[in-house]
């Protein structure tokens, strides 16, 4: 199967709506933080391995956490993915920490306070004239 086929990118999107649906209704690991998100996953075209992105909305703590958590699940995870998916082979499950959506929260604080400094500078300009 080719990296860029559409059969490969419908089956890395499958595959990451599960493992999604598995965590937030099947693993009931304490470590891992509600708020949890399958940022994306990579099946290699071999069905031997899966990336699967993850980003945690929280401390640096509840990420080591959940992270943790995810890497004892993953044998559980992978036998629930097998039952829900019909594929040749289940792949192992290889969890990695993504920060990009805390990182684009922190960006979005940033540009709004920029905003708000420069509409109070404005406001005090025309106060002046």
């Amino acid at each position: 199967m080719k990296k860029n086929s559409i059969k490969y990118s419908r089956m890395n999107g499958e595959v990451q709506r599960e493992i999604s649906m598995i965590i937030s209704r099947d693993i009931k690991d304490p470590r891992i933080h509600p708020v949890t998100s399958v940022v994306s996953v990579e099946v290699t075209p071999d069905l031997k391995l899966a990336k699967v992105f993850v980003s945690v909305l929280g401390s640096k703590e509840d990420r080591e956490n959940t992270h943790k958590g995810l890497i004892s699940a993953a044998p559980a995870i992978r036998s629930l993915l097998a039952k829900s998916l019909n594929m040749r082979n289940t792949p192992e499950l290889d969890f990695i920490m993504d920060d990009s959506i805390e990182h684009g929260i922190n960006m979005s604080k940033k540009i709004d306070d920029l905003v708000k400094e420069e509409t109070e500078s404005l406001a005090g300009e025309n106060q002046l004239e």
